[in-house]
């Protein structure tokens, strides 16, 4: 999936959580919008990637692509660095919301993701597409209306 519809699915899981926590929903959207966005780390030419080129290059020497970062370990160590280092719990929320956005969004696609690294396992949904498809772009429309949906919610908008 492309940044921006990583981006879109950060919010929408953001704003979803929202109904069922008494979390500030400001905080939970921004959070999972930079949460969606932070296992793409290993890629260099994610959004990023290209912000922090150094650390990206490493992670991508050490593990590659759609591995580590992607996988369940990563989301529970960084749970941990989250609790351990972030005061805020709604931040924190917000960005294992984005991240787990991200892995259920790759999974979508025909290349997967290595979900129980270090096992060699790929993982996949039932359907899936090509990155950047028409498809693609159909899932960013559903999660923009999602997005909607779920913020005139969070915020006190009844529909």
């Amino acid at each position: 999936m492309t940044g921006k519809t990583h981006i879109m699915g950060g919010i929408a899981a953001s704003l979803a959580f929202a109904q069922i926590t008494n979390y500030e929903p400001v905080l939970l959207l921004g959070a999972g919008a930079v949460g969606a966005v932070i296992p793409d780390i290993c890629h260099g030419g994610s959004k990023i990637g290209r912000a922090f080129p150094v650390v990206s290059k490493i992670i991508n020497i050490c593990f590659g692509h759609r591995t580590f970062t992607h996988s369940l370990i990563f989301l529970i160590l960084t749970a941990l660095l989250f609790n351990a280092f972030l005061p805020n719990e709604a931040i924190s929320a917000g960005l294992l919301a984005g991240m787990a956005s991200h892995l259920l969004l790759d999974m979508a696609t025909k290349k997967g993701i290595k979900l129980f690294f270090p096992f060699k396992i790929t993982v996949r949904l039932p359907l899936t597409t090509k990155t950047g498809s028409t498809v693609e772009y159909v899932v960013f429309a559903a999660l923009s209306l999602l997005s909607v949906y779920f913020g005139m919610a969070a915020f006190g908008f009844y529909y």
